[in-house]
C-alpha cells in the first residue's frame, strides 16, 4: 500500500514540474494569453476612463475583460479593444437604475485608463 501511495505522489510532482517547465519555456505573449483566460474565468470588476486631453469623457463600469481585437483571416491585431461594460452616462461611478451594460470599442490611439474597481470594505 505504501508504494502505491508513494508513486502516486511522485506522480503529482512530476506532472506539477513539468507543467511549470512548459509553462516557464512558454514566450511571453503565450503566458500572458494564459493569463488573461484565467482572469476572464475569474472575473473582475474593472473600470475603463476614455479622456479627452485632461478631461473624463466616459465611463464604463463593471468590465469583465477588456480584449484586443484580431483580424479574421490571421494573427494580426487590429488596432482597438473591444468589451462589455456598464456606461456610466453621468460619470459619478455608480451603476445607476437607468445605466445598462453596453459593448464598445476604443481606437489603440485614444487616452484610457483601464484598472480593477476595490471592493467596499
Amino acid at each position: 500500500m505504501m508504494k502505491t501511495d508513494y508513486k502516486s505522489s511522485s506522480l503529482k510532482i512530476a506532472s506539477t514540474c513539468a507543467l511549470v517547465l512548459m509553462l516557464s519555456a512558454c514566450t511571453q505573449e503565450v503566458q500572458n494569453k494564459f493569463g488573461r483566460a484565467v482572469q476572464n474565468w475569474t472575473g473582475t470588476n474593472g473600470v475603463l476612463e476614455i479622456y479627452a486631453g485632461d478631461k473624463l469623457v466616459k465611463r464604463f463600469l463593471q468590465i469583465d475583460k477588456l480584449s484586443t481585437a484580431v483580424s479574421t483571416s490571421g494573427n494580426t491585431a487590429r488596432s482597438y479593444r473591444f468589451g462589455y461594460g456598464v456606461l456610466d452616462a453621468n460619470l459619478n461611478g455608480i451603476k445607476d437604475d437607468n445605466e445598462k451594460k453596453v459593448y464598445f470599442e476604443i481606437s489603440d490611439f485614444s487616452t484610457y485608463i483601464f484598472y480593477d474597481k476595490p471592493k467596499p470594505e
